[in-house]
């Protein structure tokens, strides 16, 4: 199957869509959302990808953070992939658990059985995706900056890390960013990647930066009244982790802010600003 146009709505002079596409890396149908100003028409826009976190899908974002009418404004195309293969055939949690299996792919390539069959959200939004999106006109995926929510500001940072090149900036709202050593993290890691710790460092942004990372520019915002903040995020692992090696982060805590998407549709304006300054 080709990629599929199932929707499309028109949203501040440009237009919402949605489509699916017969995945390779994820070995079966996916869905992801398009938001593509009418400006795209006779000039190709840049593009930011943005990963939601656990339990989300591809419209959380589309229809909580509004984040249209400013990417429109600025002639900017929104890409919003899923959080994990879907299908009948996808391994679950068995216990039903948010944060395992379905909408908990975590952005990585999983090597351990059931989940090594079709949870590979690393290659599918590094590689796939941008291949995918070429077939949409009046993109300009040379132009690509990524974004992200709690484990989508996880995967967001890590894969702008281990992809230098691929990605002019990168931002995270509320991310998880120390999974070696969070029980979300350890988790995923464990029934994603096996019990080899090592392996799980190679997704770990506080670890990548240590390690050496290529620089690109960073934004971060957290609220400071988020229920996730120290047990689960970190976030003051990964401001120490840049401070150690000199990496340009911005990060920014907000009193009273909590970690949902009225905290991400407050700052939303900020990210995209912040991208349109190096997809320029």
């Amino acid at each position: 199957m080709g990629l599929e146009l199932l929707s499309s709505v028109r949203c501040f002079a440009g237009d919402q869509r949605r489509y699916q596409w017969a995945s390779s890396a994820l070995s079966g149908e996916t869905v992801f959302s398009v938001f593509l100003p009418d400006f795209a028409a006779a000039n190709p826009v840049p593009v930011v990808v943005y990963l939601s976190g656990l339990t989300c899908t591809d419209e959380n974002a589309v229809t909580k953070a509004g984040a249209q009418r400013l990417a429109s404004e600025l002639g900017i195309a929104l890409v919003f992939p899923d959080t994990s293969p879907r299908g009948e055939s996808v391994a679950d949690d068995p216990d039903g658990a948010y944060d395992l299996g379905l909408g908990a792919g975590f952005y990585l390539n999983a090597t351990q059985e059931p989940w090594s069959s079709h949870y590979h959200m690393e290659t599918f939004v590094v590689d796939e995706l941008p291949t995918v999106l070429a077939g949409i006109e009046g993109l300009d995926l040379d132009r690509l900056s990524i974004c992200g929510h709690s484990m989508g500001g996880h995967g967001a940072i890590s894969l702008a890390l281990k992809y230098p090149g691929r990605y002019q900036s990168a931002s995270a709202f509320s991310p998880i960013c120390a999974p070696t050593s969070c029980p979300w993290g350890k988790k995923a890691f464990s029934a994603y990647l096996g019990t080899d710790e090592t392996l799980w460092k190679q997704h770990d942004s506080c670890e990548l930066i240590r390690g050496g990372a290529p620089q690109i520019p960073l934004l971060v915002d957290q609220g400071a009244a988020d229920p996730f903040l120290e047990e689960q995020l970190q976030p003051q692992r990964l401001v120490a982790a840049c401070e150690e090696v000199s990496f340009p982060l911005t990060y920014r805590e907000h009193a009273e802010y909590d970690h949902s998407y009225y905290f991400i549709a407050s700052f939303i304006d900020d990210h995209l600003r912040f991208h349109a300054k190096y997809l320029a």
